[in-house]
């Protein structure tokens, strides 16, 4: 199992995996609204790869980030949408995206993330109702679903306003990579309880997977966020 960047050639399996996932009316909600004519952020982007059992690799889990704009003036980013395959959802696949994919949004600087999911799921990865509690979206929410998450410490103190489209950043993947951000990539290879071996994670994100080892037991990972900065650098050509 491999966890690496989304690249366009993976844009095909990721539509089906979506539409599988929430249905081919998933355009009609409001969380597109604010994705609409806005391309995602690249190097935010992730994929699950899996071997096929056929000599190649199938892609199994996918994870965007959005930039949006609060009350028109202030940058966030918005986590959505994330997939993974039926078959690989006990396995504890999304939390390792989401934990790794948060660590690499504040490595790069954002200080605000917001979403509109599940938040007995979500609050574990520090999101929470309270901190979204300023903030509107243009249509209509469960509103116990709007959730908030500070990357830096009182970022969302007294925000308000409106969510709103953005400009995409002109960040990318190789400039990712230049700032500092993949550099952070290591290559570490902690050992979960079920010998699940998680390669290349940075050591906060490693950790927390560790921690779900029992989520894991069901279908052993082996995730690697792109092992070292040369393979990682192989992958965006």
């Amino acid at each position: 199992m491999i966890i690496t960047h989304e690249l366009p050639a993976h844009a095909g399996a990721i539509e089906a995996l979506l539409d599988g996932s929430f249905g081919p009316k998933r355009h009609t909600k409001t969380v597109y609204k604010l994705r609409r004519g806005v391309a995602h952020l690249p190097e935010l982007s992730f994929v699950a790869m899996d071997d096929d059992g056929q000599g190649g690799q199938k892609l199994v889990a996918t994870i965007r980030y959005w930039p949006v704009l609060i009350g028109g003036s202030v940058q966030a980013v918005m986590l959505g949408p994330i997939a993974v395959d039926p078959a690989y959802r006990s396995a504890g696949l999304g939390a390792t995206m989401i934990r790794y994919s948060l660590e690499q949004a504040k490595l790069l600087g954002h200080r605000i993330v917001i979403l509109v999911g599940d938040a007995p799921y979500y609050v574990r990865f520090g999101f929470s109702r309270e901190k979204a509690l300023g903030l509107s979206l243009p249509g209509p929410v469960d509103p116990d679903r709007f959730l908030g998450l500070e990357l830096a410490e009182g970022a969302m103190d007294g925000l308000t306003g409106m969510v709103g489209r953005a400009a995409p950043a002109r960040a990318t993947l190789r400039g990712a990579v230049r700032s500092g951000a993949a550099a952070r990539i290591r290559s570490i290879a902690p050992t979960a309880q079920d010998g699940t071996v998680i390669q290349g994670l940075p050591a906060p994100a490693a950790a927390e997977v560790q921690a779900d080892a029992d989520m894991m037991a069901a279908a052993p990972l082996a995730a690697a966020a792109g092992g070292s900065r040369r393979r990682l650098r192989r992958s965006m050509r």
